[in-house]
């Protein structure tokens, strides 16, 4: 766990020293930097554990046109898979407006540090988001594929729907259930439902629930309520 945080340390040091600097000397008009870093009582990702039950920090930067349209960055997380404890990715995306929805279509490429030998140690994500807003109450639909994953499993698929509402300005509810099919391992449908608050303009605190109906062993589909804290800048 030492050495992870240590590595994950340094990716941190990367996001928030050398992207800066890059974006100090970019003109205005072509785009800005976003950053963000954070920590969390369990890594979940569609609804399971990527971090085996144990808590994990993560950051990540992002690029975005002057008209908002497109974006990429890196980012990084700590993880328990084929013997790695850090992941890290490239995105690249869009975000298209159409008929008052908001799209928000993404590629990303992952790989595992230090992965065990011959493990499969990296893989394509794509992403299709439709969000729509009206008033305080919100709504999303998302698909994400994958032909081959990291690891043992093969190709998959996510189908995942959530709805949202604003209590205030910094009270923030939402809850959502998915279905995830995949081609070597377990098909399960997931479901969490939580609450963000913004303890400042840049500092937000979440508290989330997650459960599958996944029959496994371990702590990968076991039920969890998971804290995290996250800050952007």
């Amino acid at each position: 766990m030492i050495r992870t945080l240590t590595t994950a340390a340094a990716a941190s040091a990367l996001l928030a020293c050398a992207l800066p600097a890059a974006a100090q000397d970019a003109a205005p008009a072509s785009g800005s930097w976003s950053f963000a870093f954070g920590a969390a009582t369990d890594n979940r990702s569609k609804d399971v554990s990527k971090s085996d039950g144990d808590a994990f920090v993560w950051g990540e930067a992002e690029w975005e046109s002057a008209s908002g349209l497109f974006y990429a960055g890196p980012s990084f997380e700590t993880v328990k898979s084929s013997g790695s404890e850090l992941e890290v990715a490239l995105d690249a995306g869009v975000r298209p407006e159409f008929a008052g929805f908001d799209l928000d279509l993404n590629a990303r490429h992952k790989w595992l540090i230090d992965a065990n030998p011959g493990a499969d140690d990296d893989a394509w994500e794509f992403t299709a988001d439709v969000k729509r807003s009206i008033g305080p109450a919100s709504g999303r639909v998302r698909l994400q594929y994958s032909p081959d994953s990291i690891g043992a499993s093969e190709g998959w698929t996510w189908v995942e729907a959530q709805v949202g509402w604003d209590f205030t300005d910094k009270l923030y509810a939402s809850a959502a259930v998915g279905r995830r099919e995949q081609e070597t391992s377990v098909d399960y449908t997931g479901y969490n439902v939580g609450l963000n608050y913004a303890l400042t303009r840049n500092l937000e605190a979440e508290l989330r629930w997650y459960g599958t109906d996944a029959e496994v062993p371990g702590e990968q589909y076991a039920d969890s309520l998971v804290a995290g804290l996250s800050i952007a800048f």
